[in-house]
């Protein structure tokens, strides 16, 4: 090696790591403008299902014309999720209730029925 080849990579070598670190920020951001991208299809892929498929997965019309509201850089499945995630918590949930009509049944194991609350079953 000369010695300005030498020289060069004594000079290269201070920059050599912020040039890999500005490389891998640029790097991770068009990986995530990617996949925004990605994502923004598969969610178009929605807009092909009626209301009643929306409302199975907890989403509404307005909620995708809000997610494709955003700029085309930006996630819209963030929005999509979110959405239906506050749905599902916030839904009302209905009391479980038994029926009075429908006794417990008779133990299937023998010498097991002192556990059954059925009236009409006798006891042996």
């Amino acid at each position: 090696m000369s010695t300005s080849t030498s020289t060069l990579q004594n000079a290269a070598a201070p920059l050599a790591r912020p040039i890999a670190t500005v490389g891998a920020a640029l790097l991770a951001r068009l990986m995530r403008l990617a996949r925004a991208i990605k994502h923004r299809h598969d969610a178009a892929m929605l807009g092909g299902l009626d209301d009643r498929m929306l409302a199975d997965i907890g989403l509404t019309r307005s909620d995708l014309r809000d997610a494709f509201s955003e700029p085309l850089w930006r996630d819209p499945t963030t929005i999509l999720v979110s959405r239906a995630t506050e749905r599902r918590v916030h839904r009302p949930r209905l009391p479980v209730r038994r029926r009075p009509d429908i006794a417990d049944a008779p133990s299937l194991a023998p010498g097991q029925d002192d556990g059954c609350r059925h009236p009409a079953v006798s006891r042996f």
